[in-house]
């Protein structure tokens, strides 16, 4: 099975490669980040894609979305140290198959990979519980536009990055703020970050 390993932290990524291809018929290739892993799944084959959530360049979720619009055969299997509640709505929603936790033992992730291949979903229990609370108001367009906001980027930067008119990128922004409760953009964005819908 060819997997490819996408987690920004090397410490993890290189025990989590080391102990997977202990695997017999695990062949494992490692990115360092979101846009490399991005960078790979378009230029081969994988069977399965191993991804944190949150990476620079790409989220694991915008990920598991890019091979749900090429329909890619690729299965995803999330892992995170955040049990967010909105990451799973969102992940089932972009085609994911399984959802673990970090501190979940190698053997529990392995059985969840076989279970993924076999065409099953698997959720750690704790982040599906979570998962049935509040929903998550933020369109497509106003949480990449919170995303940008929360790196720094002015209204300009944003709009220019999204390929929007100004006036869009502040409308996005707004009803981000709005819908939140939020004081401004940064406020709105924490918002967001803390409840897994960004």
């Amino acid at each position: 099975m060819n997997i490819l390993l996408a987690e920004d932290q090397a410490m993890i990524r290189t025990a989590l490669a080391s102990l997977l291809q202990l695997e017999a018929g695990f062949t494992v290739t490692e990115a360092a980040d979101g846009t490399a892993a991005l960078q790979l799944l378009k230029q081969q084959r994988f069977d399965l894609l191993l991804s944190d959530i949150e990476m620079p360049g790409h989220s694991g979720i915008e990920l598991a979305q890019y091979i749900q619009q090429h329909k890619l055969t690729t299965k995803v299997v999330i892992i995170t140290t955040f049990g967010r509640a909105g990451y799973v709505k969102r992940a089932m929603d972009a085609g994911v198959g399984g959802f673990l936790l970090k501190d979940a033992p190698v053997d529990q992730l392995v059985q969840a990979i076989h279970q993924v291949m076999a065409g099953k979903r698997v959720v750690d229990s704790e982040l599906l519980l979570n998962s049935l609370g509040e929903q998550d108001p933020l369109s497509d367009k106003e949480r990449q536009a919170l995303r940008l906001a929360a790196d720094g980027q002015s209204t300009s930067e944003i709009a220019a990055a999204l390929y929007i008119a100004e006036g869009t990128a502040r409308n996005y922004l707004s009803e981000a703020i709005s819908k939140l409760s939020a004081a401004n953009r940064i406020d709105a964005a924490r918002i967001a970050r803390q409840k897994g819908w960004l």
